[in-house]
């Protein structure tokens, strides 16, 4: 009597290899979508200045550049990506050079007076108290101001809180450099507020 027998083949080294492939190509793929699901909140580039600013994220960012030099990187952030004046936001500047914070200090006094500010001894002031607050940055540091609820702009070097300003002339007059109708960087205002230009 023949009886019919069959022979199992050992699975090849190439499938067995192809199995703890595919299981690593899932896993990555699973944590792909948990991050997707839950992404890391925007605040946290924020450092402790995120704390200021309820649900932020990011509005828009660009570069500022000087007779083609890179100057700094700047990043708007706002509650829910939505700018507003008049509400909470954040401007970050990552420098791409070194400066001395009273260089820093001077240029802001300097294109203040260049968007109108015509009160002399105000804007002493002003730069008195810049002079005092801005520390000497190196090439990736960072400056955040933060228009906090009082209309005030509290100033962060990294993560560490370094001075607060308490006028609301100085806000507006300080973020319009950058984020104001007749700002000198029209082009960089458009890609921080999210405008097309």
């Amino acid at each position: 009597m023949h009886v019919k027998t069959r022979t199992l083949a050992a699975p090849s080294q190439s499938s067995a290899f192809a199995r703890p492939a595919f299981a690593v190509a899932l896993f990555v793929l699973l944590a792909l979508s948990l991050v997707m699901l839950f992404p890391r909140p925007a605040s946290a580039g924020l450092g402790a200045a995120g704390n200021s600013v309820p649900a932020a994220s990011l509005v828009g960012e660009g570069q500022m550049t000087f007779l083609g030099f890179a100057i700094f990187d700047a990043e708007l952030y706002a509650p829910q990506g939505q700018y507003k004046p008049s509400a909470p936001f954040a401007l970050k500047l990552t420098y791409l050079r070194s400066f001395k914070g009273t260089a820093i200090a001077a240029e802001t006094a300097k294109q203040m007076r260049r968007q109108g500010m015509k009160d002399v001894a105000k804007l002493e002031v002003w730069t008195d108290q810049m002079n005092r607050i801005f520390p000497n940055v190196s090439k990736g540091q960072s400056l955040t101001g933060v228009r906090d609820r009082a209309g005030n702009t509290v100033f962060y070097s990294g993560s560490k809180a370094i001075g607060t300003i308490k006028d609301p002339e100085f806000t507006k007059r300080f973020f319009a450099i950058w984020l104001g109708q007749n700002t000198q960087n029209p082009d960089l205002r458009n890609r921080l507020v999210g405008a097309r230009s």
